[in-house]
């Protein structure tokens, strides 16, 4: 292995920002561990890196149960014997009115996008502290910075999200680097979730403009391939022609 190589744990490897992410890091040479529910499409996509080159492992994992997100940390460190990233990919964006009162998708959004960063924090964070340092990256929207109709939890949960990264940078500068990904209109299966008519629609076309996941995974892949010295809080990246 390279003197650069990295270990990267990536939540939400199934699909989309995941998926290339986990392809772009295997090619630079870094160890992916991938977690996702779908185990089936993780192991396609181990196979595809393996034949490739690269070196990846996977293991099923449920964000949102935080004794599930401690034992695919724990497989990641008894398979590469430590964590040198954790990407915390995983999200879902079921847009809605408030007044549709739609509360098990706004329950969903929350279990998923907060609570799901912050089990992945916790069961990373020690084994980090453990070894002298790591990175956390990650993934919020620029629905973290700005809020629009139908999306009032959704941009709340990336607020929060944005929240917690800055304070998780501020209690642990100097060892440990935590980078915040905010991706504008990004080709992925995201909307897939909306159940409500309307924002569907609307959905469809605020979404005519989209960057391909592979430009996340670049900003993802510089952010961990800076020197231990430099930090990279933020990364916000838009579609070129977007005024979103």
């Amino acid at each position: 292995m390279s003197p650069t190589s990295k270990v990267v744990a990536i939540t939400g490897a199934s699909s989309g920002i995941g998926e290339a992410t986990a392809r772009r890091l295997a090619a630079d040479g870094h160890r992916v561990f991938l977690g996702a529910r779908r185990t089936s499409r993780l192991e396609r996509l181990v196979e595809e890196i393996a034949k490739e080159g690269g070196t990846a492992a996977f293991a099923k994992l449920d964000v949102t149960d935080a004794a599930d997100m401690r034992a695919f940390i724990d497989a990641a460190l008894q398979r590469y014997g430590r964590i040198d990233a954790l990407v915390n990919n995983a999200g879902v964006m079921p847009l809605s009115p408030l007044e549709a009162l739609k509360t098990d998708e706004w329950d969903r959004m929350i279990d998923v996008n907060v609570r799901g960063v912050l089990h992945g924090i916790a069961a990373a964070l020690p084994a980090m502290r453990a070894q002298g340092g790591g990175h956390f990256v990650t993934l919020a929207s620029v629905g973290a910075y700005e809020v629009s109709p139908t999306a009032a939890v959704y941009c709340a949960t990336k607020f929060a999200v944005r929240a917690i990264s800055e304070g998780l940078r501020q209690e642990s500068a100097g060892d440990i680097r935590v980078t915040l990904v905010s991706p504008g209109v990004t080709e992925s299966e995201l909307a897939d979730s909306i159940s409500d008519p309307a924002a569907r629609e609307t959905m469809k076309t605020y979404r005519a403009v989209a960057l391909p996941a592979s430009a996340i995974a670049e900003a993802i892949a510089y952010a961990l391939a800076q020197p231990p010295q430099v930090d990279v809080n933020e990364i916000v990246v838009r579609p070129a022609a977007s005024a979103q």
